[in-house]
C-alpha cells in the first residue's frame, strides 16, 4: 500500500485524468478502504484542492472549479503567466508542443479560480499581434472544452461551418489531431452514423450542451494520425491519385504536409504518396515541385497531364531568357 502523501498524489492524478469517478473505482485504484479514501479526500480539500462529492448510488467525486488556486507551488502571477503561454502554445505551429500544451491548459483552466481567469481574458484582448490575424486561427478555450469532452468520453453538440452555420449535430468525440497550419477533431456522428473529421476552426463556438458519458467505439484504424491526414487530403476531392517517389519517405515527409496528402513507405529508397485534387493539372505541377523522380500509379489520365506540363516547360526553357516571337 502506498505511504499517505504518494495516495494523496495518486488520487490528486486520477481526479485530472476524469472528470467523474466513484468512490467504490478510486478506492480499488489506490486499494484503500471506502473510509480511507474520504479521509484522502477531506487532506486534499484542506490543502485546497476542489473535491466536489455527489451523495447516492450514482453518487461521486469529481475535481472542481474552487474559489482559490490549489496549491501547485505557483503564486497568482506565475499562474497566469503559464496559462497565456499555454494557450500560445496551443494555438502556434511549435512541432510537438500544442498537444502537449492542449492538455496542460485543459487541467489548468479546470482549477484557475475567476480573479485570475478575468486576468487571463484581458491580456487576450488587449494584446494585438504584429501579423495580420489568421481566418483559421483557432479559439483556445474551444480547444479546451474539445480536449475535455475527449478525455471525459462526453457527447457533444457542435455546429460546424462549411459556407454558411447548420443546424447543431450531435457527435461523440475521440481525438484532437494536428498539422502545422490546421486542428481537427475526430469524432463518431450520431446523425450520419459514420466518422467524421471536422476542422476546428469551422466549429463555431462555443460548444452546445455536453451530454452523456459514451462507450467507445473500435477506431477506424489504429493509426489515427494516417486516417484523418487521408480523409482530409483525398475524401473531399474529385480526382484521388498514388505517385510512387524513387526517395526515401524521410526525405519526401520534408517537403509534404500531412494535409496535403498520406506518405507510405515502400522500402529504404522509394515511397507512395496518396492524395486528392479537384484538377489534375495543379496536382502534376504539385508533385512535381517537390523536386524528386516519380511514377504515376493513378489515375492514368495524369500521365498526359504530366506530358502536356513537360512539353509547355520544355519550350518555355528553350526559347531562353528575353526571347520573342514579336516583330
Amino acid at each position: 500500500m502506498l505511504d499517505t502523501s504518494a495516495r494523496l498524489l495518486r488520487l490528486l492524478s486520477l481526479l485530472e485524468s476524469r472528470t467523474d469517478w466513484t468512490g467504490a473505482e478510486l478506492a480499488e485504484r489506490l486499494e484503500v478502504g471506502l473510509r480511507t479514501l474520504r479521509r484522502d479526500i477531506d487532506r486534499l480539500r484542506e490543502l485546497g484542492y476542489p473535491v466536489d462529492a455527489t451523495p447516492g448510488v450514482a453518487g461521486g467525486y469529481r475535481l472542481g472549479i474552487g474559489a482559490a488556486l490549489p496549491p501547485l507551488l505557483l503564486d497568482d502571477e506565475e499562474a497566469v503567466a503559464v496559462t497565456i503561454s499555454l494557450r500560445t502554445a496551443a494555438t502556434g505551429n511549435v512541432a510537438g508542443l500544442g498537444e502537449a500544451a492542449m492538455r496542460a491548459l485543459a487541467k489548468l483552466q479546470q482549477v484557475l479560480p475567476a480573479r485570475l481567469r478575468h486576468r487571463v481574458t484581458a491580456f487576450q484582448a488587449s494584446a494585438v499581434p504584429l501579423a495580420n490575424a489568421d481566418p483559421e486561427a483557432v479559439d483556445a478555450d474551444l480547444l479546451a472544452a474539445l480536449a475535455a469532452a475527449c478525455r471525459d468520453r462526453r457527447r457533444i453538440e457542435l455546429r460546424y461551418r462549411r459556407g454558411e452555420v447548420v443546424p447543431a449535430r450531435e457527435v461523440e468525440p475521440y481525438r484532437l489531431v494536428h498539422t502545422p497550419r490546421r486542428w481537427y477533431l475526430l469524432a463518431w456522428d450520431l446523425g450520419r452514423q459514420g466518422w467524421r473529421t471536422f476542422r476546428i476552426d469551422r466549429i463555431v463556438p462555443p460548444l452546445g450542451r455536453v451530454g452523456a458519458r459514451f462507450t467507445p467505439r473500435p477506431l477506424p484504424r489504429e493509426d489515427l494520425a494516417a486516417y484523418v491526414s487521408e480523409s482530409i487530403s483525398s475524401a473531399p476531392y474529385t480526382h484521388q491519385a498514388r505517385v510512387l517517389f524513387h526517395a526515401p519517405v524521410e526525405e519526401v515527409a520534408q517537403r509534404t504536409s500531412p494535409a496535403a496528402g498520406r506518405l507510405e513507405a515502400v522500402d529504404a529508397h522509394s515511397c507512395v504518396f496518396h492524395a486528392g485534387s479537384n484538377s489534375l493539372r495543379e496536382f502534376a505541377v504539385h508533385v512535381a515541385a517537390k523536386g524528386f523522380d516519380f511514377q504515376v500509379l493513378d489515375p492514368p489520365e495524369l500521365v498526359p497531364v504530366l506530358r502536356e506540363l513537360s512539353d509547355r516547360l520544355r519550350r518555355s526553357a528553350e526559347r531562353g531568357w528575353g526571347d520573342s516571337t514579336e516583330g
